[in-house]
């Protein structure tokens, strides 16, 4: 069959909602038996999200390929249970890059570059890419932004030229708007999405169907205004009510009756029937009460939420898996340098340290780890929070206080993480680091082993620096396991304490490849630690592979 687009785009305010809203309706159609694929489309100018501050950005999610992308792609992964590619995030950056390289080569033999047709074609390149390089028969487009931003206006028109190109049956367009709520009043208002749909129409795009997303819920009259002022048919005026339960959001699209009016409209037969069994009970299990045990997230970021999203993500599957209640606790490290949190630290369940770039609250993080060592809590690093688990150790075992990462401390007489070779030419900071999907081998009887259930796993990095292996053997001989190897012995994957109930660190990003109904073992493994250390039951199933 001809691939099916479908395109959401934003109104009245940002955040509204639109990967969560494509993730569900993706997840919905894969359901349904069809091929399913999602793509971003990011107004800004940088190349990826690689260089920018978590603090404007959140986190960077990392796919296979080693592609550094929006963390909406991590919602789309998650939700739909998909391996994506490079291909399936577009940054005007990139696109930019592209039509000047060309123009500088003299492939334009010499036109004047515009926006149209030159912009909008590389887009549209891009756009075709996704079914070619996945297989998708339904691809999923999300543009960044809200309509009436100036930088979003190239995708928009990309997009609209998409459908007199493939024509209208084969695509369809979903506006996600938000109702605000007047409090003196005590009503919600469709006057800023009727505004927003007309902006849109004004460039040549009429939605299809339009999600409305809201704080409150809203009612049938509601619809039907919406319906008339905005040109829809009321069965595609979708509310969204805020869910406490993010994994709700498919059962709350389905229950919409969205798949079916996407399939009617797109001219398609569902190839088997939903069943939501799963994901039902997925949801009632987030809902049911459970015992609760306590983590404590050390990082230099917490402020932002996001910027960890992936990691929260997998503590919460885990801990679903478990039957147990997550309390997460949100612990910035430069105030732990300080002296202030410290002992609070001694009392909880759990600690896990993210990874990260720079020198700020690095010895935040150190201490962290110390004192999960010394307290014998269960600890889980994660890329940068494995290599402060190390030099912690070093720290201690070598009686050397000056013991550090070369990253942080050029001239420390132990350098227990290092550059990478071939890093050390390196000068740009985009898209330079070890990136992707590598392999690792585990070691017989080690925590990691147990956990994953197999010899030989594939995991995705983020790094540009490794441990040291001249103090390799030394660091065996007092107590640590390097449990995780690339085949070929060179790279430490994974490290672990032999006398430690669970302090495990991870060279890669294990939170990339979790999923809410497939946990990802190591996070499984620290999460069953921690139940034991907090005293609480949970549940034991077999380690499931990915």
């Amino acid at each position: 069959m001809a691939t099916k687009y479908i395109f959401f785009t934003g109104g009245v305010v940002s955040s509204v909602g639109k990967g969560v809203t494509a993730a569900a309706v993706g997840r919905l159609l894969k359901d349904l038996g069809f091929q399913v694929a999602v793509q971003k489309l990011d107004p800004y100018i940088n190349v990826d999200p690689g260089t920018m501050s978590p603090y404007q950005h959140g986190e960077v999610f990392v796919l296979d390929d080693g592609a550094e992308t929006d963390l909406d792609l991590g919602h789309y992964e998650r939700f739909i249970d998909v391996r994506l590619n490079k291909v399936c995030n577009i940054t005007t950056g990139q696109v930019y890059a592209e039509v000047i390289g060309k123009e500088r080569r003299g492939d334009y033999l010499g036109g004047t570059i515009q926006v149209i047709p030159h912009i909008t074609n590389e887009i549209k390149r891009r756009i075709a890419m996704v079914s070619k390089t996945t297989g998708a028969e339904i691809v999923l487009i999300e543009v960044g932004g809200t309509v009436g931003d100036i930088e979003s206006l190239p995708f928009l028109e990309a997009i609209r030229q998409v459908r007199t190109e493939v024509g209208r049956e084969n695509t369809m367009y979903v506006h996600v708007t938000w109702l605000p709520y007047i409090g003196a009043t005590g009503e919600l208002k469709t006057k800023p999405t009727q505004h927003s749909v007309r902006e849109l129409r004004s460039i040549g795009i009429s939605p299809d169907m339009i999600v409305a997303r809201s704080d409150y819920p809203v009612d049938e009259s509601l619809r039907e205004k919406i319906a008339v002022f905005c040109d829809v048919d009321k069965r595609a005026v979708v509310p969204m009510v805020t869910t406490p339960v993010l994994y709700e959001v498919p059962l709350l699209v389905q229950k919409a009756g969205v798949g079916e009016y996407i399939v009617q409209r797109l001219g398609l037969q569902p190839r088997q029937q939903l069943n939501w069994q799963e994901w039902e009970n997925l949801v009632e299990e987030v809902k049911r009460p459970k015992p609760a045990i306590k983590v404590a997230l050390v990082g230099k970021y917490v402020e932002l939420h996001d910027a960890y999203i992936s990691v929260r993500e997998a503590l919460k599957h885990a801990a679903l898996h478990a039957g147990v209640e997550l309390e997460l606790s949100w612990v910035h490290s430069a105030e732990l340098e300080k002296g202030r949190g410290l002992d609070e630290l001694k009392h909880v369940d759990g600690i896990i340290v993210p990874g990260g770039f720079g020198s700020r609250g690095i010895e935040g993080k150190i201490m962290a780890a110390r004192t999960a060592r010394t307290e014998k809590i269960p600890y889980l690093g994660l890329c940068l929070g494995m290599q402060l688990m190390v030099v912690d150790f070093a720290r201690a075992v070598l009686g050397d206080e000056s013991a550090n990462s070369t990253e942080f401390d050029r001239a420390t007489g132990n350098p227990v993480i290092d550059l990478m070779p071939e890093q050390n030419a390196i000068t740009d900071m985009g898209g330079t680091m070890r990136l992707g999907l590598y392999p690792c081998k585990l070691q017989p009887g080690t925590i990691a082993a147990k956990a994953y259930g197999e010899d030989l796993v594939q995991e995705r990095h983020r790094h540009r620096f490794e441990f040291n292996n001249t103090y390799r053997k030394q660091f065996e001989d007092l107590g640590m396991r390097f449990s995780g190897l690339s085949p070929d012995g060179r790279l430490v994957e994974i490290a672990e304490l032999s006398d430690h109930p669970f302090m495990v660190g991870t060279q890669f990003h294990p939170e990339f490849l979790s999923r809410p109904n497939r946990p990802h073992p190591i996070f499984q493994a620290y999460i069953n630690a921690v139940c034991e250390r907090a005293g609480v039951e949970y549940h034991k199933p077999k380690a499931a592979k990915k």
